[in-house]
């Protein structure tokens, strides 16, 4: 009988051990499961769960590593919550109550704070974790604003909206919190986005109509585009040292590599069924890309455009983070 239950007790000791979030930890959204996943890297086997708002779309982590937000899109864009996730806990520790604030969707850390998309809402907002509040709230008059990105100071922001074919480029005065919109027109239904290391570019990914359009970050105006040929990109990504551009094509179920400088297509992969989000790893010598639609996610080499493996978390992965 002790022997039982000394063997019940480490059992339980183990299973303890084996749920401590890493450092580093890959975090992972599963759409349909309303949970964060945590994945310790190289193994790529799930250590922790933590139950989300309803249908969480994408994720950002914070600097030091302990503060994980995911933004609750709801059905129909319907979510007003954030769910503000401790790390190390494995707990979430608040439900954010956004109010008029619908369809949290895009988000990121920047400057000690977590800015997030409110697609339903055609907004942008931020939150304050310290202090458990949302604390500031642009709204870009588009439709559809869906995701987000910023040049490393922070002083502009920019935004995809999908069904007004256009970025919002949004110039924030860092003092007082004032802002300046300009509406730049893109291709048809912008979707994904994400700016240059050096903050010089911004690229938007069309997915109503296969192209890119790079934007000037600066001056805020087109400066060139590219026939990508998706079917319905979703997600665009460079790498970290700027020379490649991944976009992922839910319609098709493919990576396309881009060449940034040439801006030509170096490799496409067929990954599987509803690829979405993509995640550079700090290394900028893999990415984890989500094939949503098999329920799995794929290792991707840069170097040589090939898979070298896959794991699953749940059901209908997509936004990623990453726990330094």
């Amino acid at each position: 009988m002790r022997g039982m239950v000394l063997g019940a007790m480490l059992l339980v000791m183990a299973s303890m051990t084996a749920a401590q979030t890493p450092s580093p930890a890959l975090v992972v959204l599963n759409k349909d499961a309303s949970e964060l996943a945590i994945v310790e890297p190289g193994t790529w086997k799930v250590v922790g769960r933590v139950l989300t708002g309803p249908i969480p779309h994408e994720v950002a982590v914070s600097s030091d590593g302990k503060i994980a937000v995911a933004t609750n899109y709801g059905p129909e864009r319907n979510g007003t919550t954030l769910s503000v996730i401790d790390l190390d806990t494995q707990k979430e520790i608040h439900r954010v109550e956004l109010d008029e604030l619908r369809g949290p969707h895009g988000v990121m850390f920047l400057g000690g704070k977590f800015y997030f998309t409110a697609e339903g809402s055609n907004a942008i907002a931020r939150y304050d974790v310290a202090k458990n509040v949302v604390d500031w709230r642009a709204t870009t008059s588009q439709e559809g604003t869906h995701m987000l990105v910023a040049r490393p100071d922070g002083g502009t922001i920019f935004t995809a909206n999908i069904r007004s074919n256009s970025v919002s480029c949004i110039r924030v005065d860092q003092k007082t919190g004032g802002y300046k919109v300009t509406q730049v027109a893109v291709g048809k239904g912008p979707e994904g986005i994400d700016i240059s290391p050096d903050g010089a570019e911004v690229w938007a990914a069309n997915s109503g109509d296969g192209t890119v359009s790079i934007i000037d970050a600066g001056s805020c105006r087109v400066i060139g585009a590219v026939d990508v040929k998706t079917k319905r990109s979703n997600r665009v990504r460079f790498t970290k040292d700027g020379k490649l551009v991944l976009i992922s094509d839910l319609g098709a179920g493919d990576v396309v590599v881009l060449d940034a400088a040439a801006r030509k297509e170096v490799k496409r992969l067929k990954l599987g069924s509803s690829v979405e989000g993509i995640l550079i790893l700090p290394d900028g010598e893999r990415a984890i890309v989500a094939v949503s639609g098999d329920n799995k996610l794929a290792v991707l080499d840069l170097k040589t455009f090939e898979v070298t493996g896959t794991f699953e978390t749940g059901k209908d992965p997509d936004g990623m983070g990453w726990r330094k």
